[in-house]
């Protein structure tokens, strides 16, 4: 017992080690970064932020929507609805950033931002829609 004690102790040291060092990594990296790659940054993460906001917000905004496609039960109808927002939320992200994504990487996280957005829409939707006949 005393030997899984030391290693959880152990990796917990190494692991907080490793986080530190990352931390001050990334302190040096934003002290010695040029001004205009600061602003791109900041503007990009406010944005993702923004998106990832407007996401979560909007099965709860419309659930008055939510109610009538559930009331109709259909799952072709709560698919559509689904597919809507999700639609939507995509064409949203690709706006916000000026339909500007080139790149492996760019593409990647809108892949990734798009995948979130159906998962959560599908989940939320689904959750409010039996809340609502009950």
């Amino acid at each position: 017992m005393r030997a899984m004690d030391f290693l959880k102790t152990t990796a917990g040291k190494v692991i907080s080690g490793f986080v530190s060092l990352a931390v001050v990594a990334a302190a040096i990296s934003w002290w010695r970064m040029d001004e205009a790659t600061k602003t791109m940054l900041v503007n990009g993460t406010g944005k993702i932020v923004g998106w990832v906001l407007i996401v979560l917000l909007v099965p709860w905004a419309t659930f008055f929507i939510i109610s009538k496609v559930a009331s109709l039960g259909s799952n072709l109808a709560g698919g559509l609805l689904v597919l809507g927002y999700t639609v939507l939320e995509f064409v949203l992200l690709l706006w916000m950033f000026s339909w500007n994504v080139h790149g492996t990487g760019a593409w990647t996280a809108a892949v990734v931002g798009l995948l979130f957005a159906a998962v959560y829409n599908v989940f939320t939707c689904d959750w409010l829609a039996e809340r609502m006949e009950g």
